[in-house]
């Protein structure tokens, strides 16, 4: 993926335009409201700086959400300090406390678990810097004033692949669900997803939801088992596709790649796995438009002063970033619209 800065898009953010207006656009925002937005936002004059943090770059939906920040910093003017989460709840507080000891323009952050992260965060957003939730609840929103929080609606990620699984095997067999890390909000909607599709299909039989905490280490380890102790998996679904691979990899040196996949984020592995029949679905969570909203977010806040509500000029305090269903007839279009850091 090209770091570049092309100088249409760079004119076009300078004057608020297309680009950034589609971008906000895409969160679920009316398109008035998107192009009021654009034009309060445009380019820092000077280098704005911003601390991000998600739940760890060995995610692969993480790594790539570094690299949408960075660009779209890139365009905005603004110098994107990483503070990695490391997939452990204990090392991401560690770095979260350092983040809270220096000064920003605003920082931006995915918690690995709610309410592991409150009390420095809180620190920061008292000491008037603007804090952009992405992804996961940093804690309820009732509890904490951050600028906005960014996040997919989990539910319908996982009601909506595990229906695309449900249906390929025909409304009955025996099903699985790998969770991710349980203190993890976003996870917690997918299993909700799940839930409410397997509510409604009594013949599916659900015979393990152990979570894998986004460790695809643990998650080849829990699959080894799995295959052993249950001859016969019809589907099986993933919080994320990280996880899904995993599995998959276990699942073909033990001669079982009958078992049809399903996944969650829309990876550009993922997708090229759909493509080729290795997985039957996963669902994009926009981890481009997440952390490239939230430098757009952010310089809303700190260059054209913007403050969270509903009115013109205004950025919600919830913003829900949709995305759709990959499957074989639309992963190529998905993984073009991922290289230009837009979904």
């Amino acid at each position: 993926m090209a770091f570049d800065l092309p100088g249409d898009r760079r004119g076009m953010l300078q004057g608020g335009g297309a680009l950034l207006a589609g971008l906000i656009g895409g969160f679920g925002i009316s398109p008035a409201l998107a192009q009021d937005m654009s034009r309060e936002t445009r380019r820092s004059e000077r280098p704005l700086k911003a601390a991000f943090s998600n739940a760890g770059l060995q995610a692969t939906w993480c790594a790539q959400g570094k690299q949408a920040a960075e660009w779209w910093g890139r365009l905005f003017n603004v110098d994107v300090t990483w503070f990695d989460g490391e997939l452990n709840a204990t090392k991401q507080r560690s770095a979260i406390e350092n983040m809270a000891s220096q000064k920003w323009d605003f920082v931006a952050i995915q918690a690995f678990g709610i309410g592991t992260l409150a009390q420095p965060v809180k620190r920061m957003i008292d000491a008037g810097i603007p804090v952009i939730d992405m992804d996961t609840l940093i804690a309820p929103l009732d509890s904490i004033n951050v600028h906005s929080f960014l996040a997919p609606d989990n539910e319908f990620m996982g009601a909506s692949v595990t229906q695309a699984l449900v249906d390929a095997i025909g409304g009955k067999g025996i099903v699985t669900m790998t969770q991710g890390a349980l203190g993890h909000t976003g996870a917690q909607g997918r299993a909700r997803g799940f839930d409410s599709v397997v509510k409604k299909n009594p013949g599916i039989e659900v015979v393990d939801t152990t979570p894998g905490d986004w460790d695809v280490t643990k998650v080849s380890r829990l699959w080894d088992t799995l295959l052993t102790k249950h001859p016969k998996i019809d589907a099986a679904y993933f919080h994320n596709d990280d996880m899904a691979l995993a599995a998959y990899n276990v699942m073909k040196a033990r001669g079982r790649t009958n078992i049809l996949i399903g996944g969650c984020d829309a990876m550009p592995p993922a997708l090229a796995a759909v493509s080729d029949g290795r997985m039957h679905a996963t669902v994009r969570n926009p981890s481009c438009r997440i952390h490239g909203g939230a430098v757009v977010a952010g310089v809303a806040a700190v260059v054209a002063g913007q403050k969270t509500g509903n009115g013109a000029g205004q950025i919600p305090k919830h913003v829900i970033t949709d995305g759709p269903v990959v499957t074989r007839a639309n992963a190529p279009g998905m993984a073009w619209m991922e290289s230009q850091f837009l979904i």
